[in-house]
């Protein structure tokens, strides 16, 4: 037992990244059915549900710390107000009054970014959304609407008790919805069901014209709308860009009717799943482990196409540095699936084929899907006092080369102490595969595999040893392309919700790629003329923001 509560611990630890009420919108109620015909008319008048806010927070303001932190305790700002919003309209006297006073804002709803957005000595004015937590169905667009504040468990958990209904969002719970959608969200359904931004149907948004007026825009995918561009440019443009997001709608491409359950994907009733372990011992040689990840990876490469029988089959491998004494790979597949205790047999045998390594095999365990989606298993107490870490990322569209591979078991074999450093490959591919480069600003289509290089750590004292060792670490595996994954064979760039600013330095991309190919490839001219259009001000902006076109 002992051993077991070791193993979930350090697998909790490694998965920093793996993981309302009733509102008006639009003249339409959104939120929960209730009674309609004769008993609707029969019901008393209710009052409007009570909304949180506006309240500024300024320096001496008992609340101004704890308002501060993002999860990333590296970065904290210092801007001169917090504005916590709770209506689109607060959100707009917000921006409006930043203008005017020439405060740089910035908006923060899940304090999930990786990198200092939000925190940056530059922003002045704070936007706090998360009150901004509503989820619910507008019968108006036939469409689900939700607010960027609400965490990815709230919005689960809602979509599955009102309409069985569900998104491939990511499987960290309290991550917050609004800057994942917009940088195109992914999770454990994304092989079943896409990206969460190939369901996304309309946003609105607050954007600031030329002359400084700030406004609300409602923007969908319908051809005719003449506000499309603005949601292409949340399609995966990344949060920060073009204004802030107030709201979400959500509805499948292909759905029809007016039956709300059937305008998204089903969520799954049941999940089967295991953790399959590894000791750092005297067998784990240099050719077992890179026969292994090489196996992980090809495994992808032939079973991602659309449309695959394996497409129900979610896994990330975690490699962890040796001074961690052992790694664990992740599976899970929808119970419902046929068969689905035979693909996930056949996977593991085809992951550990010629390895020469006995894994220890958890025990498989099949429990409720919204159990095993919501359940808040990613912190641990030490994050109590300081959660810092550093995270550097890359699409893959086969698998690791084998300077790659050998690259990567000397970084985890080596001296350094980080126990809690390592990396994460990632499934993806599948029903992603699926839609063109273009047709959302998410460019990286045709991949089959995410790679997380990490490393975590508690005090402030030990941000240069920490950095250096990931940094280094991410340069060696992509030696052979300037220390970035430019797009090529095997390399497809990065994904603009795992931000590094290093992409954008010369010390650290030596490519002569820039980062904004890494992440947007061909579809960043078309992002620059949006970002001109609707921020012409340059108002919205951080260190890998789109730039303005001309």
């Amino acid at each position: 037992m002992k051993r077991r509560a070791g193993h979930e611990e350090a697998l909790g630890r490694r998965q920093l990244l793996a993981g309302a009420g009733a509102m008006t919108v639009g003249g339409a109620v959104a939120g929960l059915a209730g009674p309609t015909g004769a008993a609707a008319a029969a019901e008393p008048e209710m009052q409007a549900a009570p909304v949180l806010g506006p309240a500024t927070v300024r320096p001496g303001d008992r609340r101004y710390d704890n308002l501060l932190r993002g999860n990333n305790f590296r970065f904290v700002g210092d801007p001169d107000e917090i504005r916590v919003c709770g209506t689109t309209e607060q959100v707009v006297r917000a921006v409006q009054d930043a203008v005017r006073s020439g405060r740089r804002p910035a908006a923060r709803s899940g304090g999930h970014c990786f990198e200092n957005f939000t925190a940056d000595p530059a922003v002045r004015t704070l936007l706090d959304l998360s009150p901004m937590d509503a989820v619910g169905y507008d019968t108006r667009r036939r469409a689900f609407s939700v607010q960027p504040g609400a965490t990815l468990g709230h919005v689960y958990r809602t979509l599955f008790k009102g309409w069985g209904v569900t998104i491939p969002a990511g499987g960290c719970p309290e991550v917050g919805a609004g800057g994942h959608f917009a940088g195109g969200g992914y999770g454990p359904l994304s092989r079943r069901y896409g990206s969460v931004v190939d369901h996304l149907h309309g946003v609105e948004a607050v954007v600031v014209d030329r002359d400084g007026t700030a406004r609300a825009v409602v923007a969908t995918r319908e051809p005719d709308d003449p506000h499309r561009d603005l949601w292409w440019a949340h399609t995966g443009g990344g949060g920060g860009n073009f204004g802030v997001v107030t709201r979400y709608w959500l509805r499948s491409p292909d759905a029809s009717g007016t039956d709300p359950s059937q305008l998204l994907p089903p969520s799954p009733q049941r999940m089967l799943g295991c953790l399959v372990g590894w000791a750092w011992d005297e067998k784990m040689t240099e050719r077992a482990f890179t026969t292994l990840l090489r196996n992980f990876g090809t495994w992808h490469e032939h079973n991602s196409a659309p449309g695959s029988p394996f497409a129900g089959l979610y896994a990330i491998l975690l490699p962890t540095h040796r001074s961690a004494g052992s790694f664990f790979m992740t599976v899970q597949i929808d119970a419902g699936i046929p068969g689905a205790d035979r693909l996930l047999t056949d996977f593991i045998a085809a992951v550990t084929a010629g390895t020469g390594l006995t894994p220890s095999l958890g025990e498989r365990h099949t429990l409720p899907w919204l159990h095993a989606t919501t359940w808040p298993g990613t912190g641990e107490p030490g994050d109590l006092v300081s959660r810092r870490y550093k995270i550097k990322a890359s699409y893959l569209r086969r698998s690791f080369t084998d300077a790659q591979l050998a690259a990567v078991y000397h970084h985890l074999t080596n001296s350094a102490k980080e126990p809690h450093g390592g990396m994460l490959l990632v499934g993806y591919g599948g029903a992603v595969r699926s839609v063109r480069p273009d047709a959302t600003a998410v460019a990286q289509r045709d991949v089959v595999m995410k790679a997380v290089f990490q490393t975590i750590w508690t005090q402030p004292s030990e941000d240069a040893a920490h950095l250096a060792w990931v940094r280094a670490f991410y340069q060696d595996v992509y030696a052979e392309t300037g220390g970035v994954p430019v797009p090529g064979e095997v390399n497809d760039g990065s994904y603009i919700n795992y931000p590094d600013t290093d992409l954008a330095d010369p010390r650290w991309n030596t490519s002569g790629v820039p980062w904004h190919e890494l992440y947007y490839k061909g579809n960043y001219a078309e992002l620059q003329r949006i970002k001109s259009r609707w921020d012409p001000r340059n108002v919205f902006r951080h260190a890998l923001a789109i730039e303005p076109a001309g």
